[in-house]
């Protein structure tokens, strides 16, 4: 499997296929869509200062100073240095998750029966991809992970449901630096209700 392959489409999309990511850069200003294209698929996102890459999107400043774990249209999303890094347009699902780690090697290994050793996961594609504008493994911080429906009870018991999007629900976020995108189709079965999908998105100059 090339776990880069990404293939554009019609109208300035671009698909990202099933188990696999991306990585590009947007412009401070520009927006970015992310689609589900076919319905109950997360892709989970993360993101650098394209001018200095030891700043990048940070989960714990985002819930901190937005004072929530569940984002959707009107939030920002901030960077570990403290700074917005982008503001989210439009959110057509409006459930997303910060509180779960990309998928891993070590989550096939320890919460999947017989997953195999080389199963395609979120951390190894944001790897992959990322390492092209020389982002380091250990570099990579956790993600928003957009469409993932995690519920918690009372105790903080945390559960992964199948998401709530549907075919062609999106979410539209606006660039507040000059960014890298580091961008999955997850590759996780419990996190997309069992099945696996591709994930569109596109750069839009101006809404």
């Amino acid at each position: 499997m090339n776990h880069g392959n990404v293939h554009i489409v019609l109208n300035n999309m671009k698909v990202i296929p099933i188990q696999s990511g991306a990585a590009f850069k947007i412009n401070k200003g520009q927006y970015l869509k992310v689609t589900d294209i076919k319905g109950s698929q997360v892709s989970d996102m993360v993101f650098f200062n394209a001018l200095d890459t030891k700043e990048k999107f940070s989960a714990n400043k985002t819930m901190d100073f937005e004072e929530s774990i569940l984002l959707t249209k009107g939030n920002f999303l901030w960077s570990n240095f403290g700074k917005k890094m982008m503001y989210i347009e439009e959110d057509t699902n409006g459930r997303n998750d910060l509180l779960l780690a990309p998928c891993s090697q070590e989550t096939f290994d320890i919460m999947y029966d017989n997953a195999g050793s080389d199963h395609p996961s979120c951390q190894n594609n944001l790897n992959i991809n990322l390492a092209a504008f020389t982002i380091l493994p250990h570099e990579v911080p956790s993600a928003f992970n957009l469409f993932m429906n995690v519920q918690f009870d009372e105790k903080g018991k945390l559960t992964v449901h199948k998401p709530l999007s549907k075919a062609g629900d999106y979410v539209i976020l606006k660039a507040l630096e000059d960014l890298i995108i580091g961008l999955t189709s997850c590759s996780a079965p419990d996190s997309n209700g069992g099945t696996f999908k591709e994930i569109g998105y596109q750069i839009i100059k101006e809404l």
